[in-house]
């Protein structure tokens, strides 16, 4: 790959650009067909340089760097399919400013003009492959991984606290002479260099590989605009960007604080987990020959979208994507996986559905469009944080199993349930699942069975009703009390009846009802009472 200077004198220019050949191409303007062409060459070939300001015959007219130009060279980037790297900078002779596009090689896949051409660079010419010469030339590159790519910097670059935590995690000895053969073995190094894996792992691929994009971006939005609020980069080695994004995403979106009386629950927003591997998936599986985007997390009031660069690696699709199985980036997968963020390659995906299954959330949403696979994050579900918390207390108590819960929630609220029924809720057209799952919960007793065999239906057992403490806020807790202490004095041991709150929870509401001139206490110990007189 040709290397530029900043500033060449004339002779030095000249000598450079003597012919077109192949890694240069002079252009005078900007047109996007034009710069179409040189761009896909280059990007399927080795590499190249095209010179925007310098005429067929090797006169340096001069072309500015301006917004303008910068803006149409974009534009004729964004028409290819899939460019792979380029960089646009100023250069300078004897003072005369001369715009350079570098095009990096890809070392996976491969461009085509918006019209489809595959071009080639030979000479100083772009060439089009047809026929057996491009199925050839598209099968070879099919086999090759950007990710194994020489990066071109020194195994000695590398972090010195991401090359020890990289040693820990592999149970290597970072003081080994024979640390290189490690990296290389994990395809992590090539030669004495980093690959683009290794130095994506332990360098901050902003400096060292100069993909200013390769960072997690988080922004938050107050609404469905597209304006955000607050924006956040975590950048450095792709552990550390995991790691980073995840934390700060975990605190913007907190929890659900269940304020159940006097009970106090925290439920996340979303399971740590799945917010973890969502990032570590977009981080590893990213395109990263893709450069003009950042992998990006939005954090929306009833969802987090995070979207990665790059389209699904063949075969897979979005109707496949738990089914089937492919990694852009093995490498990095692996090493993710050592640092213990991401899974097994081929697992994310059943990870983050069936964790948001078993948080009674609403399930992930994959897209594809465009260059671009996101997953939508919903922080709703079927069921309401109170009832979550409920539920919480009897799975920790062992009374039912996960797939029974939202059974139990739809008889909670007074719903009678049949196999019909059932079956809607459990998303299934097996019926015996479904009567698997009522009898599992009637032998539990907590569900009544009401009639036999088709007929049959189940209702709740009275007995474990959500307390109402988990149904009621204080206020509420404070009025059914009231309520029915204008009917008979009550006790401690009568109001943890009511409310289904512990005995210092009980004593704490009365007391404070008591303050509130709402009751009045008669006696003190075991034998206190408390009554209500007359309207609130």
């Amino acid at each position: 790959m040709i290397r530029l200077r900043d500033e060449y004198t004339a002779g030095d220019f000249a000598a450079l650009i003597e012919r077109e050949s192949d890694e240069v191409e002079l252009k005078t303007g900007t047109s996007a067909p034009r710069l179409q062409e040189p761009m896909v060459a280059f990007s399927n070939t080795d590499g190249g340089v095209i010179l925007i300001g310098v005429s067929d015959d090797r006169t340096v007219q001069g072309r500015r760097l301006d917004q303008g130009t910068d803006d149409k060279i974009h534009e004729a980037a964004m028409s290819v399919h899939h460019p792979g790297r380029y960089s646009v900078r100023e250069i300078r002779v004897d003072g005369k400013p001369v715009v350079a596009v570098l095009v990096r090689r890809r070392e996976e896949g491969f461009a085509q003009t918006s019209d489809g051409r595959l071009l080639v660079r030979r000479g100083g010419r772009n060439v089009p492959l047809i026929g057996d010469a491009a199925f050839t030339f598209m099968g070879s590159r099919a086999l090759k991984r950007f990710e194994r790519a020489d990066s071109e910097i020194p195994i000695t670059t590398a972090r010195p606290d991401s090359l020890e935590e990289l040693c820990r995690v592999y149970t290597w000895t970072s003081e080994s002479d024979h640390l290189a053969d490690r990296l290389r073995e994990r395809g992590l190094a090539v030669g004495e260099n980093l690959t683009i894996a290794g130095a994506l792992i332990t360098t901050n691929p902003a400096d060292t590989l100069h993909l200013s994009k390769a960072v997690v971006e988080v922004r938050r939005y107050s609404d469905d605009g597209p304006d955000y609020d607050r924006r956040e980069t975590f950048g450095g080695p792709l552990p550390d960007q995991v790691r980073d994004a995840t934390e700060f995403v975990v605190s913007e979106l907190g929890s659900d604080l269940i304020v159940a009386g006097v009970h106090r629950y925290e439920i996340p927003k979303l399971p740590l987990v799945v917010l973890r591997e969502s990032i570590a998936n977009a981080v590893a599986h990213r395109s990263y020959e893709v450069d003009r985007m950042v992998t990006l997390v939005e954090l929306r009031g009833d969802r987090v979208q995070v979207t990665s660069p790059g389209r699904l690696p063949e075969p897979v699709t979005i109707a496949t994507i738990r089914e089937a199985q492919a990694a852009r980036n093995p490498c990095i997968i692996d090493a993710l996986r050592r640092f213990r963020l991401a899974e097994d390659a081929g697992r994310g995906v059943d990870v983050i559905e069936d964790e948001m299954e078993q948080a009674l959330l609403d399930p992930p949403v994959f897209t594809e469009e465009g260059n671009t696979v996101s997953v939508v994050l919903p922080l709703n579900g079927p069921i309401t944080s109170r009832e979550r918390g409920w539920l919480a207390d009897l799975t920790a108590e062992g009374s039912i199993e996960n797939q029974d819960r939202i059974l139990l929630v739809h008889a909670a609220r007074g719903y009678e349930l049949n196999n019909t029924v059932a079956r809607s809720l459990l998303k299934t057209d097996d019926s015996g699942f479904a009567r698997r799952a009522l009898h599992r919960l009637r032998d539990a007793d907590l569900l009544e069975q009401h009639g036999a065999r088709g007929g049959a239906t189940y209702t709740l057992k009275g007995d474990i009703a959500p307390p109402a403490s988990y149904r009621l806020n204080l206020r509420q807790l404070g009025n059914l009390v009231v309520d029915t202490a204008r009917t008979e004095d009550l006790s401690n041991e009568r109001v943890r009846e009511l409310t289904g709150l512990g005995r210092q929870q009980a004593l704490q509401l009365l007391q404070g009802l008591v303050r509130e001139g709402r009751l009045t206490q008669i006696g003190q110990r075991r034998g206190t009472r408390y009554y209500a007189d007359g309207a609130d």
